[in-house]
């Protein structure tokens, strides 16, 4: 559970680097909560092909797409981190991430990226966050 409420306390910063599980996790999450806020606006839709008031399904829409824009900045950030891990600019992720709107096959090289392990040792965005130091590189050869 901390993995995935990780880039929530984490929420606009866009400097280190972070894991595949640390994304990963938070689109689990993400969809977790979409499915259940779906799952609730079932019983009110059943309701309103009977006639009653589908005003609900307003509101629980509504707070759908208000969770939807509350994890934009956590999205926005947990991706450039992502992509600073693998020792790319984390711009390059934001312009892939809105290129999935207008263009899909976009979205496929931003699944690559999300998809491959981070680059080991330090980096210029950090150090290593599966803890890979350049410790153990020296330790080896000395």
């Amino acid at each position: 559970m901390e993995w995935m409420l990780l880039p929530l306390k984490r929420y606009a910063d866009f400097s280190g680097r972070s894991r595949r599980l640390e994304y990963w996790m938070f689109q689990l999450f993400q969809w977790l909560v979409m499915l259940v806020m779906f799952a609730a606006c079932i019983p009110f839709m059943l309701a309103s092909e009977t006639g009653d008031d589908p005003v609900w399904i307003f509101f629980l829409l509504g707070g759908v797409i208000l969770f939807y824009l509350g994890m934009f900045v956590p999205n926005l950030a947990v991706t450039w981190r992502r992509m600073q891990d693998q020792d790319i600019e984390g711009w390059v992720g934001i312009l892939l991430f809105f290129g999935t709107v207008f263009f899909s096959p976009v979205g496929i090289a931003l699944l690559v990226f999300m998809c491959m392990d981070g680059k080991a040792h330090s980096n210029r965005f950090g150090p290593d966050p599966k803890g890979r130091g350049d410790s153990d590189v020296r330790d080896i050869f000395a």
